[in-house]
């Protein structure tokens, strides 16, 4: 089974489709579905940073993922100061081990909206996995440019009221598929966060971002870039990298 980039994993994939048509309106059902198309593989293995700046002050994480299907994750951190914390995501439950405590703890609730590892990414989105085209409605409200390059502005309505972000915007370069820019708003209208791809690189015949900013416009003086390094799509990985076994040795 294929699985949707999980925030766990890497937050923004984008389309390797190319809309050659650029006078022309696409339909923005399939435009959406091209760049889920390109948001799926059946599992991934790379290394990542988090580069966190936040109130004048820097913090790097360094670690390792795994990734399988719709409901398996795996990351291990191996900076020296989170050495050793892991997490572990089975269906829709997030598990954290902490090497100071040498516990496992659930994390629910109001804690799935706490910032992980300090940076500008929640737990809460780390588990929404599933494609955009099955959680939103997609409307092309216009064609605009950002940093330079022609997109389309696809606007996306959530289908079920229980949707983390009721709104998202995102814009979509014309000639490549690539998702530039993704913008995620509250019930209220009131922007939550946005993302920024800032490179690609060319993975098993996609075009794969393996570098991208992260806001979460509710800190102020706050920004997370996200880098991958080794990415392996679609190669076989072991059932028991995804155990509690695993999480807790």
């Amino acid at each position: 089974m294929k699985t949707k980039v999980s925030v766990c994993v890497v937050v923004l994939l984008v389309s390797a489709a190319v809309f050659p048509l650029f006078g022309q309106t696409p339909n923005a059902a399939e435009l959406l579905r091209r760049v889920d198309n390109n948001e799926v593989y059946n599992t991934i293995e790379y290394e990542g940073e988090m580069i966190i700046e936040y109130q004048n002050r820097r913090y790097v994480k360094v670690m390792k993922t795994w990734a399988k299907g719709t409901a398996d994750s795996f990351i291990e951190f191996t900076n020296a100061e989170d050495r050793g914390t892991k997490y572990l995501k089975k269906g829709a439950r997030l598990y954290v081990y902490s090497p100071d405590t040498e516990e496992v703890m659930l994390i629910s609730g109001h804690m799935l909206k706490e910032s992980m590892m300090g940076s500008d990414l929640s737990y809460e989105d780390t588990i929404n996995n599933d494609s955009l085209s099955s959680r939103y409605d997609p409307v092309i409200s216009g064609s605009e440019l950002w940093n330079g390059r022609d997109c389309w502005v696809l606007d996306l309505s959530a289908k079920k009221r229980t949707e983390s972000y009721p709104r998202q915007k995102l814009w979509i370069d014309k000639e490549n598929g690539d998702m530039l820019h993704n913008e995620q708003f509250a019930l209220s209208g009131a922007k939550l966060k946005e993302f920024t791809m800032l490179r690609v690189e060319v993975i098993g015949g996609r075009r794969f971002p393996v570098e991208y900013e992260m806001r979460d416009l509710l800190r102020k003086n706050s920004k997370t870039t996200f880098v991958m390094k080794n990415v392996v799509l679609d190669q076989p990985i072991a059932d028991s990298v995804f155990s509690q076994r695993n999480l807790e040795r």
